[in-house]
């Protein structure tokens, strides 16, 4: 049994005793406030908050070399230690579409750098009749541009 599957039969048997599922997902490389947002805004949507992060080779192929600036056992420690996340899960696709498929929660969170339409994932939470939804207010900070605003390598 890979870990998505322990992870799919954890939310089942969470939505099997009437729990709402909502999932998150993203790099959370050098976390700040705009994630901050995000995660406290996505764990008022449902019971339960799922966080989906971008393994290293997975942010690494989506940002370029020097990413990330966090590797990611440290990212999950974070983001273990934020209040409403319940679980966490590392994946290493370039989008977060097999653990959705995997999962199908109630929800599927997105920032405000997403609109409903663009985010990539969009179909694949309609077919098992999932809502996707937009939190966290407008996007005001980036790693790529506190990376950027520091003069640091790695944007």
């Amino acid at each position: 049994m890979s870990d998505l599957d322990a992870l799919a039969a954890r939310v089942r048997e969470l939505k099997s005793r009437g729990r709402s599922i909502a999932l998150a997902n993203g790099g959370f490389d050098l976390f700040h406030v705009g994630h901050a947002r995000y995660l406290r805004a996505a764990a008022e949507i449902a019971d339960i908050l799922v966080v989906a992060v971008n393994s290293d080779q997975s942010l690494r192929r989506l940002k370029g070399s020097g990413r990330p600036v966090l590797p990611l056992e440290e990212r999950v420690a974070i983001l273990c230690s934020i209040e409403g996340v319940d679980l966490v899960f590392a994946f290493d696709e370039p989008t977060v579409s097999t653990v959705l498929l995997a999962l199908e929660p109630d929800f599927h969170c997105k920032g405000g750098d997403y609109s409903v339409e663009s985010v990539p994932e969009a179909d694949v939470v309609r077919s098992f009749g999932g809502k996707v939804v937009i939190v966290g207010g407008d996007k005001v900070q980036s790693t790529s541009w506190l990376l950027r605003k520091s003069g640091a390598s790695g944007a």
